[in-house]
């Protein structure tokens, strides 16, 4: 019988992975002597190692791929690797999370957003695209566009297959851009997620005249930043910048434009020196730029949203542009290109407070300037009753002083109400000596405080541990794990840390560390390891407790093969065959110790390079493979190969009917190996259940399993890592299954099985 043609594949997405893989962006590249590795290069490979291993933390499914992106640097030699996920070809919102390494590339820490593995039964939608943007569009009551939705994986919780999309347009707190993602299968609204956050001769700024950065060009000067990119400040009723024939800039009248923007550019670079003094950061965005900011919004308020800062007034008249309110706004942005995103469940405008609070501490303005202290707006007096908000005592303006659980579901700005009086005491402490206000607790507790520069280096290391889950309870976790990081001879700063948590009733979580500046160290094992005679070997290995940094040493080791005693990697050559115990030892700056045993299995075989299926693109007919009558062929417009003319085509009948492909391959000790190919599948079969199925073995072990609800146009790309058969013969063996009636199509081509 003649198989069917196919038919048209209607939305249909592919899987893109059948095993957990990294990316070759997040792969460690052939490890280079240790010494001459700089310390991102080292931060990349432990966190790849890592991730490699996929520890039960990252709840990795067999179709998940992750993606690493930009290191980014602290200070105390700290570093952050974050990274993605796809599932199965798809986005994954909430499938974010962070590794952070130390000076000398330990990993110090992770967070991960997720709480669960992904097994989603289909990925094809009920609700369609266009109805999901109909869904998005009645979330705001005044709609400009709304963007095209895409399908994604939601893991923030339960996972869902979903559609997400962005909607512009206008709240009641005026402009707004929300993402909203629609559950593909039921139409419900998942999540949502607002971007627009809101809130010379200086007016709120000095003594005068301030000092501003701008830029020249011929006979003209403009309030451009000359370093940062992007960063102006604008007229917004014709988002010009604004210039003139020399460096002098407003008249001190908080009601022109031009003097809102000297206030407002000055902020912007005081809090952008902030950022690199106290923080070391690069910028507002982390990669030496910003935001354009614009004076004269037509509102109360201030906002950022992703592409601008824009400033209004007060009731007055005048332009808001004093620190407080300009480093709050930029705070957003700074929240917004950190990992995870912009902060929820009611943390976002806490985060922005601190960003404000701490550059004016910084700029350590005179009387009656914007001088140091923890109001929010109080000098720029917007509505015409003081500050906005007490960060010492939040309830004085009404809002909450302590958690419970209605915070995270509150109103955005009154929920930073407990998060503002934790900074305070993180900084200031119970009893302030240097003239601040006292500050109660909700525990009757007494917190000594940090100062301001140590409390706002912490929170920022805690940000750069942050995931799409950000709440206050994964604050506490982060904060307290950020404080161990930076001060790893001292638990003072933990402690206050955890302290000041308890007296706003935030708390303790299962993910909490502990911190003993004594205690013992705990040296990660990385499991047995296998490799063969001339293989280059590049394992880290990773401590925690006592008192970092620690001093590495190892018996045991196969020969050719050290330990670097600075970072803890074992790298060389295996010279000798045969299998050794190997002990590691990490012995802090107090002596306290810690070790870790693991066999260590030398093959004999050095092949462990190239390509090793025969005929892997069927371009020899049937090759080296045994297959069913019919599945290896010139099968033309009906199934297009992938590459050449040939491929593998199981299936496709409509009736009941199994089809088979196989190939044995050997898999020398020590090699690390993959399997690869490329998978089309199409089908005729509605609904979502599984009828006709297409599994890929290994001997009598299932290495992965489609169905016709895997559905994709055009070919996916598959990995599958088959390491685990080194030293052994792979058995091959594709096996598709159709019941009696609807056909679906499997169909491979240029398969690979490679070596490394």
């Amino acid at each position: 019988m003649n198989k069917l043609r196919r038919l048209t594949v209607l939305g249909s997405t592919g899987v893109l992975a059948a095993a957990l893989a990294v990316t070759p962006t997040a792969q460690a590249q052939p490890a280079a002597p240790a010494a001459a590795q700089t310390a991102d290069a080292m931060a990349v490979s432990a966190a790849a190692g890592l991730v490699a291993s996929r520890p039960a933390a990252l709840h990795a499914s067999a179709s998940d791929v992750f993606v690493q992106h930009n290191v980014i640097s602290s200070t105390n030699g700290l570093k952050y690797v974050p990274y993605d996920r796809t599932y199965r070809g798809l986005p994954v919102v909430g499938g974010d999370f962070v590794v952070a390494t130390d000076s000398t590339g330990q990993v110090v820490g992770t967070s991960v957003a997720q709480d669960a593995t992904i097994d989603l039964p289909s990925v094809t939608p009920s609700v369609t695209g266009a109805q999901a943007q109909g869904t998005a569009r009645q979330q705001l009551p005044t709609v400009d566009s709304v963007g095209a939705a895409q399908l994604v994986t939601y893991a923030l919780g339960s996972p869902r297959l979903a559609w997400e999309s962005t909607v512009t347009g206008r709240d009641a707190e005026g402009p707004a851009r929300l993402d909203v993602v629609v559950d593909a299968l039921t139409g419900k609204v998942l999540h949502t997620q607002e971007h627009v956050l809101h809130d010379g001769n200086s007016a709120w700024n000095g003594p005068n005249p301030v000092a501003l950065n701008t830029t020249q060009s011929g006979g003209t000067y403009s309030m451009k930043d000359p370093t940062l990119t992007n960063v102006s400040c604008q007229d917004a009723a014709n988002n010009t910048t604004f210039s003139g024939p020399d460096d002098h800039w407003g008249t001190g009248n908080a009601t022109s434009r031009e003097t809102g923007c000297v206030d407002a550019l000055f902020a912007a670079q005081t809090e952008n020196k902030m950022l690199s003094q106290w923080l070391g950061r690069n910028s507002f965005d982390g990669n030496g730029g910003g935001w354009p900011i614009r004076v004269g919004l037509n509102d109360e308020n201030a906002y950022y949203d992703g592409t601008q800062v824009q400033v209004g007034h007060n009731t007055a008249n005048q332009w808001i542009g004093s620190i407080d309110v300009v480093a709050h706004e930029h705070g957003h942005g700074v929240d917004d290109h950190t990992p995870g995103g912009i902060s929820g469940n009611g943390t976002q405008e806490f985060v922005a407070d601190v960003f404000g609070a701490s550059t004016e501490w910084f700029a350590n303005e005179p009387a009656p300037y914007d001088v140091p202290d923890f109001l929010v707006g109080e000098q720029v007096n917007l509505v015409g009753s003081g500050p906005i908000r007490n960060m010492y005592n939040p309830s004085a303006l009404g809002d909450k002083n302590c958690y419970d659980s209605s915070v995270p579901g509150g109103e955005v700005h009154a929920s930073a109400g407990p998060g503002n009086h934790w900074f305070y005491l993180l900084a200031e402490g119970t009893n302030p000596t240097n003239g601040q206000p006292t500050s109660t607790t909700c525990n009757s507790s007494t917190v000594t405080g940090l100062g301001v520069q140590d409390a706002v280096k912490i929170f920022y290391n805690a940000m750069l541990l942050k995931t799409s889950a950000s709440s206050y309870l994964k604050y506490r976790t982060w904060t307290l794990t950020a404080a161990k990081n930076l001060f790893p001879g001292s638990c003072t700063q933990f402690n206050t840390v955890k302290a000041a948590w308890d007296a706003i009733s935030v708390p303790a979580q299962s993910g909490d560390p502990t911190c003993s500046a004594t205690g013992t160290v705990t040296v990660s094992s990385p499991g047995n390891q296998s490799t063969a005679t001339g293989t280059a070997v590049n394992l880290p290995l990773t401590a925690s407790g006592g008192t970092a940094p620690y001093t590495w040493t190892a018996t045991g080791l196969p020969a050719g093969l050290s330990i670097n005693a600075s970072t803890g990697t074992i790298s060389g050559t295996a010279t000798t065959a045969g299998t050794s115990n190997v002990t590691v030892t990490a012995k802090d700056s107090a002596a306290h110790s810690g070790t870790a045993t693991f066999s260590w299995t030398v093959g004999t075989t050095t092949g462990c390079s190239g390509q090793k299926l025969v005929n892997p693109g069927f371009e020899s007919g049937a090759t080296g493979w045994t297959a069913s009558t019919g599945v290896i062929a010139q099968n033309g417009s009906q199934q297009p190969a992938h590459g050449g003319t040939w491929n593998a085509w199981l299936d496709g009948y409509g009736q009941s009917h199994t089809d088979t492909l196989a190939q044995s391959v050997s898999i020398p000790a020590g090699c690390h190996a993959t399997l690869t190919y490329s998978l089309h599948i199409d089908t005729s079969e509605t609904g979502a259940t599984a009828y006709d199925k297409l599994t890929v073995a290994g001997g009598s072990t299932t290495l992965a399993s489609y169905s016709n609800l895997d559905q994709v146009s055009g070919y996916a790309a598959k990995t599958v890592d088959v390491s685990s058969f080194a030293g052994q013969t792979l058995a091959l063996k594709f096996t598709g299954v159709e019941d009696a009636s609807l056909q679906t199509s499997f169909v491979l081509d240029d398969l690979a099985v490679t070596l490394s």
